[in-house]
């Protein structure tokens, strides 16, 4: 019952763009806590903002958490995408991956596992590769942004324009039914557009708290991408509705 309630919440959330405290009491004939409850849950797992009286679909926010923070939140999740992420890479593919903290777990989960070449714009994740002498790593060059450890601009966007890449492992910032993939930095949107638009599959990697958050930099639409790797916390309803565009998704257990 109880996520058949939150289920619910979604789809009214997408037809009328708000919901009303009282009248999700009287609809799940439930009580004020109860409903409170779900609107804290549902606004903690980025899929509302709640407001005076009920709540509406999250909003865009402008700036993210730092790289430190973003690093220990989801955790588990994060390792256990990146880890089956990899799952989807072959010898001798040509990937590109992004940079990010989910990204950066998948980097990690890759060594010693396939013979590849890899283009990135992480500082971090080259770094790694470097590492394992089956991994060629191509180093996009770029001004340095110190917080990430990565490269961006003209000259980052250059040089990744020059790739045809099998796959492409995305990082998001939000990922929106409605608004798409979307992402806080406006360098970094605008390189992510580039490789995939020369990719031959686009891979999101997202962990639950990124379902349904809207970041103010807009990479693409939800039709753009081929799979989404998750874990089993996102809703449902969500994953119905990503499923039914054509994309695959695959969840895993944290």
């Amino acid at each position: 019952m109880l996520q058949e309630r939150r289920n619910k919440i979604i789809e009214l959330l997408h037809e009328d763009g708000i919901v009303k405290v009282s009248e999700l009491m009287r609809l799940f004939d439930v009580s004020i806590e109860t409903v409170r409850r779900d609107l804290e849950y549902m606004e903690e797992h980025g899929m509302l903002n709640r407001v005076y009286g009920g709540a509406v679909p999250a909003q865009p926010r402008a700036t993210e958490p730092s790289y430190s923070t973003r690093e220990i939140k989801h955790f588990k999740e994060k390792k256990a995408i990146g880890e089956k992420a990899v799952e989807l890479v072959r010898d001798e593919d040509v990937i590109a991956v992004d940079i990010g903290t989910t990204t950066l777990e998948f980097a990690k989960a890759l060594v010693g596992k396939r013979r590849v070449t890899v283009i990135t714009n992480s500082m971090k994740i080259a770094m790694i590769l470097s590492e394992d002498i089956n991994i060629r790593v191509i180093m996009l060059g770029g001004e340095v942004r110190s917080g990430e450890a990565s490269v961006s601009g003209y000259m980052t966007d250059d040089n990744v324009s020059h790739f045809i890449t099998d796959k492409y492992f995305l990082g998001v910032g939000g990922l929106s039914l409605t608004k798409g993939i979307t992402d806080y930095h406006m360098a970094e949107s605008n390189h992510r557009r580039i490789v995939i638009a020369n990719t031959q599959k686009v891979i999101a990697l997202a962990d639950h708290s990124k379902m349904g958050a809207v970041a103010m930099n807009k990479i693409c639409g939800l039709e753009q991408i081929d799979a989404l790797v998750t874990d089993s916390d996102v809703d449902s309803v969500v994953v119905e509705k990503i499923t039914a565009m054509d994309i695959e998704v695959i969840q895993v257990k944290a």
